[in-house]
C-alpha cells in the first residue's frame, strides 16, 4: 500500500508545503543566480523517470555557459560561479525539483535520474532502477552521493528498488538532512561533480 499509494500521498503534501516555507530561499537564490548567470537562474534537462520515460527536470542553474576560443564549455569546475558553488554545497540547487515532485515526475527519495544517454549502457541489473520513480534524494545519496563509483552507487539504487518502504523512506530523509549540513559526498574526488558514466566504471 505504501509503495502504490501512501508514498505518492506524501511526495504531494511534502513538495507543496514545501515549496511554500521555502519560497522566500527560492526567490533569493533565483535572483542570485540570475545575475550570475546573465539571465538564466534555472537548468532543464531531459532525464529518464519511471519505467525510462523521458522528463524535464527542473534545478537552479550553478554553472555558466563559458566556452573555450574553440567554442567548447570549459571545465565543470571552470563553469561553476562562486553563487553556483554555495547553492550546490548547500543543496539549495535541489529546490525546484519539488515542482517535478508536483508533476509526477519524480519522487522526494527514489534514485536520482541520470542522463538518458546512460540508458543504453546499463546492464539488466542496472535498469531495474527505473521500476520506480526517480527522487530528489535517495539510498546512494546518504551512502556516499557522488564521492562513490558508479557501480556501487547502481547497487545501492537496486537495493532500494528492492527494499522500499516508509521505513527505508523516513531513514533517507532524516539522512539527507545530516549530509547536508557535513556538506559529504558533493563531488567525486578531484572532480567539480561526477565524471561521465561510460558503461564500466
Amino acid at each position: 500500500m505504501y509503495r502504490f499509494f501512501l508514498k505518492r500521498l506524501i511526495d504531494i503534501t511534502v513538495a507543496f508545503f514545501g515549496l511554500l516555507i521555502l519560497s522566500p530561499i527560492f526567490i533569493i537564490v533565483t535572483i542570485g543566480l540570475y545575475f550570475a548567470n546573465n539571465g538564466k537562474p534555472f537548468f532543464f534537462q531531459a532525464r529518464p523517470g519511471l519505467h525510462e520515460k523521458i522528463f524535464k527536470i527542473i534545478k537552479f542553474k550553478t554553472m555558466n555557459d563559458k566556452k573555450d576560443d574553440y567554442g567548447n564549455l570549459l571545465s565543470d569546475s571552470e563553469r561553476l560561479t562562486a553563487v553556483g558553488s554555495f547553492v550546490r554545497k548547500t543543496s539549495l540547487d535541489e529546490i525546484p525539483q519539488l515542482i517535478n515532485v508536483l508533476k509526477g515526475d519524480m519522487s522526494l527519495i527514489g534514485p536520482r535520474p541520470l542522463l538518458p544517454q546512460y540508458l543504453s549502457l546499463y546492464n539488466q541489473t542496472q535498469k531495474r532502477r527505473h521500476n520506480v520513480r526517480p527522487g530528489i534524494t535517495g539510498w546512494a545519496q546518504v551512502n556516499g552521493r557522488n564521492a562513490i563509483s558508479w557501480t556501487k552507487k547502481f547497487e545501492l539504487d537496486v537495493w532500494y528498488v528492492d527494499n522500499l518502504s516508509f521505513k527505508t523512506d523516513v531513514k533517507v530523509f532524516l539522512t539527507t538532512f545530516k549530509k547536508v549540513f557535513k556538506r559529504e559526498g558533493i563531488s567525486q574526488e578531484g572532480q567539480a561533480t561526477m565524471e561521465a558514466f561510460n558503461g564500466n566504471n
